[in-house]
């Protein structure tokens, strides 16, 4: 099913604020009907030969750039902890085709699987070395052979695990960086408030369908000049990172803070989700 684009011009979309603590599941408002945007509307640039190249261009210039510092990287995992230097894991990419995303590995090999895919800040999965290179987001660099693979772009919403997948029939590929990542950039955070119980109750609730819909409403209009401004800004953030500060307070953000996109609701019943 596919969905009649929206205006081409709506006020823009930021993170609202997120509750700090979550409350027992019974005490939680019963969850909105299950949603899932499907289809959604993409930029000329978005799915553009030019965007490709550009993707292409920038990703060989990173990888020749970072060549030596990512073996050090490599090198330095394999030191302070047993296991291999890079972690594969399947997500889901354009069209709902699976692929292996690879990253710089951030936790001990050997730690059991977390059940909801999700990372809290103080994980104690998460080793001393992967904590820094976290911080910084030097474990995405991997990633840049996705990008030259043709699997992802370098802006675009993040690759999602398959049971989180919330865009149908995505358009476009998923990105490095992209808008609602930066909108997000404390996510772990954000999350390490919640109770371990409440995680992914909380993160499918508040998190996830906001994430979507700054996605897919960025992609939507998305030029070579905003990808540029978005890559510059996640720079940015990784060499000064927020203060603590900045991060959401105690209270939500009324509904409002959002401009509705097209949604739909879909057939399988399946709840919207995302992870990073």
């Amino acid at each position: 099913m596919q969905l009649v684009p929206g205006p081409s011009r709506s006020k823009p979309i930021t993170a609202p604020s997120l509750p700090a603590r979550v409350l027992p599941a019974r005490a939680l408002p019963a969850a909105a009907s299950p949603l899932r945007l499907v289809s959604p509307a993409a930029s000329a640039w978005s799915v553009s030969r030019g965007k490709r190249f550009f993707d292409m261009a920038f990703s060989l210039a990173v990888l020749v750039v970072c060549a030596l510092p990512m073996l050090f990287i490599a090198l330095g995992i394999r030191i302070t902890s047993p296991g291999p230097a890079l972690f594969a894991q399947k997500r889901m990419g354009r069209r709902g085709k699976l692929f292996s995303v690879y990253k710089f590995r951030s936790m001990d090999w050997h730690s059991p699987v977390s059940a909801i895919g999700l990372t809290r800040k103080g994980d104690c999965r998460v080793t001393p070395l992967g904590r820094w290179l976290r911080r910084l987001k030097l474990d995405e660099l991997p990633q840049f052979l996705n990008v030259l693979r043709g699997q992802m772009s370098v802006v675009g919403p993040r690759p999602k695990l398959p049971r989180y997948h919330a865009i149908v029939n995505m358009p476009y590929r998923p990105g490095i960086t992209g808008a609602a990542t930066l909108a997000f950039r404390r996510e772990e955070e954000i999350l390490g408030r919640v109770h371990p119980a409440q995680v992914e109750d909380f993160y499918l609730r508040h998190i996830k369908p906001i994430k979507a819909r700054i996605d897919a409403r960025y992609m939507s209009r998305a030029t070579l000049w905003s990808d540029l401004r978005i890559v510059a800004a996640t720079v940015l953030a990784c060499v000064a990172p927020p203060r603590e500060s900045s991060l959401p307070r105690a209270h939500s953000a009324p509904s409002s803070a959002l401009e509705a996109l097209p949604m739909a609701e879909s057939a399988a019943g399946e709840p919207m989700g995302q992870s990073n």
